[in-house]
């Protein structure tokens, strides 16, 4: 008799490796179907690579300003090859420990190679096989996206699914997109000596973010020396030698830039391709498969998490989605998802965002919303480590906090403060009377919400000075 499982995940990636763990501690019957390596986007394609990149980047730009600290070295010799090699290293070692196929069979999943596809609502196919479930977990990620550019295929051009497979990066690159993974590569690369341009069609990069922290992080890669373009519409791609060149129009101007290679940074797609949803009655837009607050999908036991879904596409989000589709599945009650995702550019500094920009807070609620800022200018640690051109910005509506964008070099590790103080209701002031450990970023979350706590204070000065003139009175 056919072993019966009481869940497949389709998908080994960010959000089907977690699920597969916690429903494997239940203790229940998990399968999981991967047609490639354990770990997903990422860890070989995405955040791993880019942030060991990262790494590598800051560390020559470190050794390249360090005059600025009263130290005086010479100029940093890279050899992208060997940084190249040390981003392999870290998968390598990331794949041989926390995501080693192994880990999860010893935990009693089984790992089952090959193509998944929905033959019904209880019915994965993998090849041959049939594996019969109670449950199905569709966790199959994306792709990128391409935009059609005349002469943009003959042309050929790099993606972060295979910029990270070449020895050494080129000696200079055009990127086709001002997204977050456009913007950290592009800073990363001009890091490490690599020529880089930004062509965007929008009038920003990343825009997403607060306009005015992008604004400023903008300046400073520009500063850095890479080339940012925005309002571009490109006409085509040709090949001229060895250069790849890109043709379009800017502020009403044509406009050539050449380079030894293209990458494309348009967005993403979700990987729903050969999963036969419609057989199954998966239904699906252009974005992705439809799912509601559960992760449930049309069908009452197929459900998804994480890029598939075309939401947010981040591997927090996808981690988080997945542990509340296996909630939802087997313990009572519901196990809605959070709407409120934070998430971070891990340029250097880093931009960080959750909750609404100040632009969608006035759109919603008007004459009651508040923007406070606080410039690092202002914070002890920014100006003795010599980065003091970041911001924190927190939105109110009354005085509730409804979101919060930082840019600084911890943005990343701040924001997580400011996420719970959204996701509980509290005041923006509630936060001044957390102590805060100085001298640290964070300080400078303390001080806005210190701000913001003097000034409804002052509305409330008459009190005091009527306090005062009462006791004068009574003394006499």
């Amino acid at each position: 008799m056919a072993r019966r499982y009481d869940l497949v995940v389709v998908g080994m990636g960010s959000g089907g490796m977690v699920a597969a763990e916690l429903a494997a501690s239940l203790p229940l019957r998990v399968a999981v179907v991967e047609r490639e390596r354990v770990g997903g986007e990422c860890l070989w394609t995405g955040c791993v690579p880019s942030k060991a990149l990262l790494a590598s980047a800051r560390v020559a730009h470190t050794v390249r300003t360090a005059d600025r600290y009263g130290i005086s070295v010479e100029d940093p010799e890279i050899d992208t090859a060997a940084v190249w090699r040390r981003i392999k290293a870290v998968q390598e070692s990331i794949a041989t420990t926390d995501d080693d196929p192994r880990r999860y069979e010893a935990l009693g999943i089984e790992l089952v190679r090959g193509e998944g596809r929905l033959l019904d609502a209880h019915t994965v196919a993998v090849g041959d096989r049939r594996l019969t479930t109670r449950f199905v977990l569709l966790c199959t990620g994306s792709h990128p996206s391409t935009v059609p550019i005349e002469g943009l295929a003959d042309a050929r051009f790099l993606t972060n699914e295979t910029v990270f497979d070449v020895e050494r990066p080129p000696r200079s690159i055009t990127m086709i997109g001002g997204g977050p993974i456009a913007i950290e590569l592009a800073q990363g690369l001009n890091r490490l000596g690599v020529e880089v341009a930004v062509l965007e069609r929008s009038p920003a990069v990343l825009a997403r973010d607060e306009p005015e922290l992008a604004s400023i992080l903008v300046a400073q890669l520009r500063h850095e020396g890479v080339r940012i373009h925005t309002g571009v519409d490109i006409e085509r791609v040709t090949v001229e030698g060895a250069r790849k060149v890109v043709h379009g129009v800017e502020g009403g101007a044509e406009r050539r830039w050449d380079s030894e290679e293209l990458f494309m940074a348009v967005g993403r797609r979700p990987n729903t391709e050969g999963l036969d949803l419609h057989r199954a009655g998966v239904e699906t837009t252009p974005q992705g498969i439809v799912v509601d607050d559960r992760m449930r999908t049309s069908v009452p036991s197929i459900y998804a998490a994480g890029d598939v879904t075309g939401g947010h596409l981040f591997t927090h989000s996808a981690g988080h989605e997945a542990v509340r589709a296996v909630r939802d599945m087997f313990f009572p009650g519901r196990g809605r998802v959070s709407s409120l995702v934070p998430w971070c550019t891990f340029t250097d500094p880093e931009l960080a965002h959750v909750g609404m920009t100040g632009t969608e807070a006035l759109a919603e609620h008007g004459a009651d919303v508040t923007v406070h800022r606080l410039d690092l200018t202002h914070s002890d640690r920014a100006r003795a480590d010599g980065h003091p051109e970041g911001r924190v910005v927190a939105v109110t509506v009354g005085d509730r906090l409804v979101g919060a964008h930082v840019l600084a070099p911890a943005a990343g590790e701040m924001i997580h403060e400011l996420a719970l103080a959204i996701d509980a209701g509290m005041k923006l002031s509630r936060l001044a009377s957390l102590i805060h450990v100085y001298p640290t970023y964070a300080t400078s979350v303390g001080q806005l919400a210190a701000e913001a706590a003097f000034a409804g204070a002052r509305r409330f000065a008459w009190t005091v000075r009527a306090g005062r003139l009462l006791d004068a009175l009574l003394r006499r």
